[in-house]
């Protein structure tokens, strides 16, 4: 009998030494591509319920940045970009198009939508 609750204790230690959860790597998938996230990250951080909602807070878009105004702008038409000018609410994308006139493109840093093409 003793001998049953020994080979029982034996089994229930080995699965429990199996059970524990493997080291492994997460990875982000976001706008900025592919990365992996440290373990030391993902320790400070502490619930994964809590890292995934940090993470989702964090793809809210706070606006258009340069690059996408300057996406923006070769879409309208612009080949060549020559200059980019922050105002507090629109990015003025000067540059050529593709027969070599001069064209200026006002996008809205809050939506992206374009507001005027000379």
């Amino acid at each position: 009998m003793r001998r049953s609750y020994w080979a029982h204790g034996v089994i229930v230690a080995s699965a429990l030494a199996m059970a524990t959860p493997a080291l492994s790597q997460q990875i982000q998938i976001g706008r900025d591509g592919v990365r992996i996230v440290p373990q030391e990250d993902m320790r400070r951080r502490g619930d994964r319920d809590d890292y995934y909602r940090r993470d989702h807070r964090r793809d809210v878009r706070e606006g258009v940045s340069e690059r996408e105004a300057i996406r923006i702008a070769r879409r309208q038409g612009m080949r060549d970009v020559g200059a980019v000018t922050k105002t507090r609410q629109t990015y003025r994308v000067a540059g050529t198009d593709r027969r070599g006139h001069r064209i200026r493109v006002d996008i809205d840093r809050d939506s992206g939508a374009v507001i005027r093409v000379r």
